[in-house]
């Protein structure tokens, strides 16, 4: 499904329109049609995981009472796969009620707690 990016990610300002596929309960893709793709995964199965979303970022994603809105962390790919690193600050969040998308670069004196990328390795059990 394709989801309108209403605010560029950091970067990747020419990027419009983002492609989601779900690659299971923790894993998904976005990519763009200029050549880009991410790895994303949802931070609510690794760790306790929760942020306020700006008045701003409401707006542009026109979220309204029953939006069905996820929430996704860019992975940053490493091999072995378990070295791969997760970028909890910069949370991507689809609205699915309306495709719109946004990535919302969180402040780390705000939420500390997610200031180092962390690799998938430290949350394997």
């Amino acid at each position: 499904m394709v989801f309108e990016l209403v605010s560029p990610i950091l970067g990747f300002e020419n990027v419009n329109f983002l492609e989601f596929k779900k690659i299971d309960d923790c894993f998904s893709n976005i990519s763009s049609k200029e050549g880009y793709t991410w790895t994303l995964v949802n931070p609510f199965l690794l760790r306790s995981y929760s942020f306020e979303i700006p008045h701003y970022a409401r707006i542009l994603l026109d979220i309204k009472d029953g939006s069905e809105i996820e929430v996704y962390c860019v992975v940053i790919l490493q091999n072995p796969l378990e070295y791969s690193k997760v970028h909890f600050l910069a949370p991507i969040i689809l609205n699915h009620t309306n495709k719109k998308a946004i990535q919302l670069v969180l402040s780390p004196y705000s939420y500390p707690e997610f200031a180092k990328l962390e690799s998938l390795k430290s949350f394997a059990k």
